[in-house]
């Protein structure tokens, strides 16, 4: 770490103290340890996003996520914004992850799940999943996006890193990726496999943004059709039942796991976003009360479970890895679940980070934050953190705080162009929007 970095030096304090801070200053040193899984345990050339770090001291390897340094850029610029590295440390960074993001392998413009972080080579996510991951892609070209708007001043390094953000989103074959023109989204194509992995995208789900951005392509983007017949004629994507008292529009039985009310509103406003088939703002609360709700009436009986200890999505657990959500659930709480759902629910989430901290103390928090789950039940804490959970909750608390990415994401021209095709109304828009 350089001298022109060193900000982020500040000692870190034990979960006690921290808990003991007021509701501002505990966010704060939240985001802030969180935000050190981005920075010191990136990958040392390209400055990527691993997938996980664990809780101890580790050689690094060389595999990096795409949508896990999507997330991470978003961090980067709260980073920038709240004065814990220079600006100056950041567009450096950012231009190394470039260097090697414009001259790794990419599958008619799209990147794999994961990739070499020193050479750009793709890393097999499973034996056959060896190519391009539509919906990573779309999570990075977000975090991508929302850079090109931060970094606005006449410097080279700034010049740099937004001609080569501008050359990467557009050249992501989004129409390549309909299989041909059919009306809906592939998640993969491989040059080995092809389309042998056979995923439509479907709502609802976290892919929201990956059809949006579609739409949005300065290139190769997609008819609006694709987003109706495509995402929003998926078998779970209309609900209209009530779980706990609480109907829910759009999504599966009980809402599924936190993780589809997070990943595409880093970046997308759900405040008075809606379309025909919803109110986002609206649908994220009520997907974050259920899942809550059932955690507060444990019907497994599971240790912990309550109030103030509540938060369903997917996650290691003892078993495994499993996508936990109230139809799904093994007595595992994830706590980024609940921590980067703070727009939706602030007081139930502040009075869960609170209880996280002090019932669970350094079992659960450590030097990026806290771990990716734990499990009372039977006595077991995650030794992980992964890249998919820290950057949600540090994007998503300065989202409640301050609205920095979503006014990023919502200003970016391509966005605003793709929202209106899809028919989209929001504040960002202006009147007549979604008509």
């Amino acid at each position: 770490m350089s001298s022109s970095d060193n900000i982020l030096q500040a000692e870190a304090q034990s979960p006690a103290s921290l808990a003991a801070l007021p509701d501002e200053a505990l966010l704060d040193a939240v985001q802030r340890q969180t935000f050190r899984f981005f920075w010191e345990g990136s990958h040392p050339l390209s400055g990527l996003a691993p997938d996980r770090r664990t809780t101890r001291q580790e050689p690094v390897d060389d595999l990096v996520a795409i949508g896990g340094s999507g997330f991470g850029i978003m961090a980067l610029i709260v980073a920038v914004e709240r004065g814990w590295v220079t600006r100056e440390a950041a567009v450096e960074r950012l231009q190394r992850m470039l260097e090697v993001l414009v001259r790794a392998t990419c599958y008619h413009g799209a990147f794999p799940h994961f990739m070499n972080g020193r050479t750009g080579a793709t890393i097999p996510f499973y034996r056959k999943d060896d190519g391009g991951d539509l919906v990573e892609t779309s999570f990075l070209c977000m975090g991508l996006l929302c850079a090109r708007q931060y970094f606005q001043r006449d410097t080279p390094g700034e010049n740099f890193v937004r001609d080569k953000i501008t050359v990467l989103w557009g050249e992501v074959e989004w129409d390549w990726y309909t299989q041909g023109g059919r009306k809906l989204l592939y998640w993969h194509w491989s040059p080995n496999n092809g389309w042998v992995m056979d995923h439509e995208i479907h709502g609802w789900n976290e892919c929201l943004i990956t059809y949006v951005l579609a739409a949005a392509a300065p290139r190769h983007a997609v008819d609006p059709v694709i987003y109706h017949r495509g995402f929003a004629a998926g078998r779970d994507f209309l609900n209209g039942k009530s779980y706990h008292g609480i109907e829910l529009p759009l999504g599966m039985p009980y809402g599924g796991p936190l993780f589809f009310a997070h990943y595409s509103f880093c970046g997308l406003d759900p405040r008075g976003l809606k379309d025909r088939y919803a109110d986002y703002w609206e649908l994220n609360q009520r997907h974050v009360r259920i899942n809550r709700a059932h955690c507060v009436a444990n019907p497994g009986k599971f240790k912990g479970y309550g109030e103030s200890c509540w938060g369903l999505t997917a996650s290691d657990d003892p078993a495994g890895y499993s996508a936990h959500a109230p139809d799904n659930d093994n007595g595992t709480i994830s706590p980024t679940a609940a921590l980067s759902s703070l727009p939706y629910a602030p007081r139930e989430v502040m009075q869960a980070l609170r209880h996280f901290l002090t019932q669970h103390g350094e079992k659960a928090w450590g030097r990026y934050g806290f771990v990716d789950a734990f499990c009372e039940q039977q006595g077991w804490y995650a030794d992980t953190y992964l890249a998919i959970d820290q950057g949600p909750i540090v994007v998503m608390m300065e989202n409640h705080r301050s609205g920095l990415l979503w006014k990023l994401f919502m200003s970016v021209p391509e966005v605003q162009l793709g929202l209106r095709k899809l028919g989209f109304s929001s504040p960002y828009l202006g009147e007549g929007s979604g008509r």
